[in-house]
């Protein structure tokens, strides 16, 4: 799988630098620019093994994967800003707003969303209501039914008279952050047009996994492998997988939801690209970033 990643993240940069080119120069094209450097690229690299995994290009791919590696990028801008998360630290840099000024990391944010739709209109995807579907469904993931909904859930939470509870805690972040990774995993059987049911079910496992991971992290971590502040969630009284389960039992659930992730690809056989879908939900929960 890193083979593969290293290759994704490397096409995916080439992709980032191209698209940002020809962009008039200034602190908006450079604030843009910083928001996207580095990262994992897991969900860049959802978009081209889905796409794989149904026997497409990675040049149909491609434009989906920067497409949603600049929403991706757009919403850390905006959620690191203080009336959001009040972080100062992304990727181990300063936060676009410590960088430049809030206005800027707003608009920064702004434009690459904007940016992000812009990509779904390559006719390399494939034909124009494949592209449709794509931008119906990066739009509700990102949105108010997804993403944002999410965000503002978790904000609502931190003055709530009570803390969230599991469910609620589960949802949240089947939002916040699963419905961008489903957008992701599901957009190869999109293009494809194929059934993307079993890539969905692989999605909502893989994301509630990341987070329960990322809730691990911020607990345990090292604010220099991470690069971002670590213990803020306690600090913060946030209801969190490690708060409401232990550290113990966080783990245990985030091995219960890689296994039923690697057992939602059984439908896709033993291919290549199903192998690395099948490490990467491993990965997400081994990681130290």
């Amino acid at each position: 799988m890193q083979s593969r990643l290293q290759a994704v993240r490397a096409a995916v940069q080439q992709a980032l630098d191209d698209a940002f080119a020809d962009l008039p120069d200034g602190d908006l094209a450079d604030a843009m620019r910083y928001a996207c450097v580095g990262g994992k690229r897991v969900r860049a690299f959802l978009v081209m093994e889905s796409a794989r995994l149904h026997g497409l290009a990675d040049s149909a791919a491609l434009p989906v994967a920067v497409a949603v590696e600049m929403l991706h990028a757009y919403s850390l801008v905006h959620d690191d800003l203080p009336a959001m998360d009040d972080d100062d630290l992304r990727r181990g840099m300063p936060t676009c707003h410590i960088q430049w000024s809030e206005a800027t990391a707003i608009l920064a944010g702004d434009a690459l969303q904007s940016l992000a739709f812009r990509q779904l209109a390559d006719p390399a995807i494939g034909d124009a209501d494949v592209r449709v579907a794509l931008v119906a469904r990066l739009a509700d993931a990102a949105g108010a039914r997804g993403m944002v909904w999410g965000q503002a859930q978790d904000i609502a939470a931190q003055t709530a008279a009570e803390p969230l509870d599991l469910a609620a805690v589960k949802a949240l972040q089947q939002g916040k952050t699963g419905a961008l990774i489903g957008f992701a995993a599901t957009a190869g059987a999109v293009i494809a047009r194929a059934d993307p049911a079993p890539l969905a079910d692989y999605a909502r496992n893989l994301g509630l996994a990341f987070q329960v991971a990322d809730d691990i992290l911020d607990v345990t971590g090292d604010e220099a492998a991470t690069g971002k502040r670590v213990h803020k969630d306690a600090a913060a009284g946030k209801a969190t997988f490690v708060s409401l389960l232990g550290l113990d039992g966080a783990r245990g659930q985030a091995a219960r939801l890689v296994a039923r992730a690697e057992a939602a690809l059984d439908a896709c056989g033993e291919s290549d690209p199903a192998g690395n879908l099948r490490a990467l939900a491993r990965f997400v929960i081994e990681r130290q970033t």
